[in-house]
């Protein structure tokens, strides 16, 4: 018991988690704090360039192998999964109606890439070792939780929107062309393309982190602020059960394949984690009836503060990969 107190007030003493929390601070003080969007924006790119193009150089140096494809295909089977986990959850603690419950569970089964980098940094800090794959496995766990919400807002007969650039829209996001494309660049110019560009991907990483979860706190915050009439208790519950069921899924998934201790601990984080950029996108174009307001201060509000405070050293302590 001494030592998981230990390890969760060590992975909450950290700069990245603290400047978190002081974005939300700020928020609910009404600061007039700030980052400005186009700095936030680059901020944005950086991360996921520099987790990516790590990933693959790891990736370069291990080779590839049947857990690399076995970890790749239980990914994708977890964001089809999830999001009818989410829908069940949300019709017993919730009175949303199909459309909203539909897009809402989607958000769920997707992941949100700054959890995992942040999880992916908390790795770092201790000298964690883990697959550097598992940025791939980021990558293709976004669109299948799409499919499913979609089929679920069908079946209750709503109606959704067939655009035929819905797919490009989707794979052509510019998180996941960014994140997928870094790391097949990082595949193949391996160490020695890291060693090239290393004093500026991983040096100022963990500084850049800082700053921009200040900014993602100053969102949350402000985002549980302004729609805080569309968040019942139900949905604070549903918010903060969801991910950890969704962490003990991955658990599952990652202790099958024999994943290490730092493995098992991203793809938690991944499972357990809800996205806020790419599914809200695809849910404006395919459900525009779905309230937004629901969907988004649900996963940047409630999902993405619990994980940062709560949920990642929960997973951290049940996957092995203690610092």
């Amino acid at each position: 018991m001494e030592n998981a107190a230990a390890m969760l007030a060590g992975n909450l003493l950290v700069p990245t988690i603290l400047f978190f929390v002081l974005g939300l601070f700020a928020a609910f003080m009404r600061s007039d704090l700030s980052i400005p969007e186009g700095a936030a924006k680059v901020m944005s790119i950086y991360l996921l360039f520099a987790i990516g193009f790590k990933g693959g150089a790891s990736l370069a140096e291990t080779g590839s192998s049947a857990q690399l494809f076995g970890t790749l295909a239980a990914g994708s089977f977890l964001s089809l999964l999830m999001p009818f986990v989410a829908f069940a959850l949300l019709r017993v603690l919730t009175r949303l109606d199909q459309v909203n419950a539909a897009a809402v569970a989607g958000h769920y089964g997707s992941i949100s890439i700054v959890t995992f980098v942040t999880a992916a940094n908390l790795l770092e800090t201790h000298s964690i070792a883990t697959e550097g794959y598992i940025v791939a496995v980021a990558a293709v766990m976004e669109v299948p939780a799409i499919v499913s919400a979609l089929w679920l807002a069908a079946r209750g007969g709503a109606g959704v929107s067939h655009s035929p650039t819905l797919i490009r829209d989707i794979l052509a996001n510019g998180s996941i062309v960014l994140l997928a494309g870094s790391f097949v660049i990082g595949m193949v110019t391996g160490q020695d393309g890291l060693t090239q560009i290393e004093r500026f991907i991983i040096v100022p990483f963990t500084g850049v982190l800082c700053l921009f979860l200040l900014d993602m706190g100053l969102n949350a915050g402000r985002s549980l602020i302004g729609s805080r009439a569309d968040v019942s208790p139900g949905l604070i519950v549903f918010g903060c059960v969801m991910p950890l069921l969704s962490s003990l899924l991955g658990l599952a998934a990652a202790l099958l394949i024999g994943l290490s201790p730092g493995g098992t601990f991203l793809l938690m984080t991944l499972a357990a984690s809800a996205s806020y950029i790419a599914v809200p996108a695809a849910m404006r174009i395919a459900l525009p009836q779905a309230r937004s307001g629901i969907y988004l201060s649900l996963s940047l509000g409630i999902t993405f503060p619990f994980n940062l405070a709560i949920g990642l050293p929960i997973y951290q302590l049940l996957s092995g990969a203690g610092g």
